[in-house]
């Protein structure tokens, strides 16, 4: 039997897969009006309309039962109860990199990932290269341009 693995998240990152969970569930009535009405169109064979219904129905069922996997197996995680002098999942890191400009991450669930914002995910190369590093200790990532060296500044768990 293949073992259930934990999906870690933030309670954003929770509240954000079930909002978009309901509003996938709520659009399911509105594709099986749409496929009622298509089919009574008459022959299948050549109507777009109940074709294309179809393929949403079928790429919304994919979509609930991927959100439906992750939420059952999420682990939620409150970065503001832990502590500790180690980067771990749910950390706010500041580096520096190699000209002592500090670049801030925080380290999230997939689904919550979002480099724009310094959130990236806890198997991204640089959280990889992170996690179970202290303040003073350097750290070699490479990513496709390149190899990157940092020096571990700050670690917060806000």
């Amino acid at each position: 039997m293949a073992t259930m693995e934990k999906v870690p998240m933030l309670a954003e990152g929770y509240e954000q897969l079930t909002a978009d969970l309901k509003v996938l569930r709520a659009e399911r009535p509105k594709i099986v009006d749409a496929i009622e009405e298509a089919r009574a169109h008459g022959d299948l064979s050549e109507n777009a309309e109940y074709h294309a219904a179809k393929e949403r129905q079928g790429q919304v069922e994919a979509q609930i039962a991927e959100l439906e996997d992750k939420v059952s197996r999420a682990q939620i995680i409150d970065p503001a109860t832990l502590s500790g002098d180690k980067v771990v999942f749910g950390a706010t890191v500041t580096l520096l990199d190699e000209d002592d400009k500090p670049v801030k991450y925080q380290i999230v669930g997939q689904t919550e990932a979002d480099a724009n914002r310094g959130r990236i995910s806890y198997n991204s190369p640089i959280a990889r290269a992170l996690i179970g590093k202290e303040v003073g200790e350097e750290v070699e990532v490479t990513v496709p341009s390149g190899d990157k060296f940092y020096l571990v500044d700050k670690i917060e768990f806000i």
